[in-house]
């Protein structure tokens, strides 16, 4: 018997993982050319709304019969941790930071404005989500990919 709160249809892992590779992609794009991709005045929020999006990508591909919601709270959760992890400053952790692939998912000093950027990572993960099973249930006449 399938969990209450399940997704009535698996979201399709294929389609996750290209969308954490799209993440990644416009958010180094994002980060290595300024005011190209989004406006320059929101510096790097950009990039830090795409890391949610792509951490939301990452649960759902381990789980993709999560419920929207449980998947949304949970990326926002790791999100907001790894945020506030960056108010623990000590030399190892440092050591890692200090190391490309390191900032990029552990970053490297807390920045209150970060966590209003994972919220609407996880609000466009969120509409997404209900835009593609629309898709499929127009793709397929199937109300089976009815959102959660």
């Amino acid at each position: 018997m399938d969990h209450p709160l399940a997704s009535p249809t698996p979201r399709h892992r294929a389609v996750l993982v290209a969308g954490i590779a799209l993440c990644i992609a416009l958010g180094l794009a994002s980060r290595r050319w300024p005011g190209v991709l989004f406006p320059k005045a929101l510096g790097k929020y950009p990039g830090d709304a795409l890391w949610a999006l792509m951490v939301m990508f990452g649960w759902a591909c381990l789980w993709p019969r999560m419920a929207l919601g449980r998947l949304a709270l949970l990326a926002l959760a790791t999100s907001f941790a790894v945020e506030f992890s960056q108010r623990y400053q000590a030399p190892w952790i440092n050591a890692i930071r200090s190391t490309t692939p390191g900032h990029l998912v552990l970053g490297s000093r807390f920045n209150a404005m970060d966590l209003a950027a994972y919220a609407v990572g996880v609000v466009v993960g969120l509409g997404l989500d209900g835009l593609y099973r629309a898709w499929l249930r127009r793709r397929t006449g199937s109300q089976a990919a009815r959102p959660d």
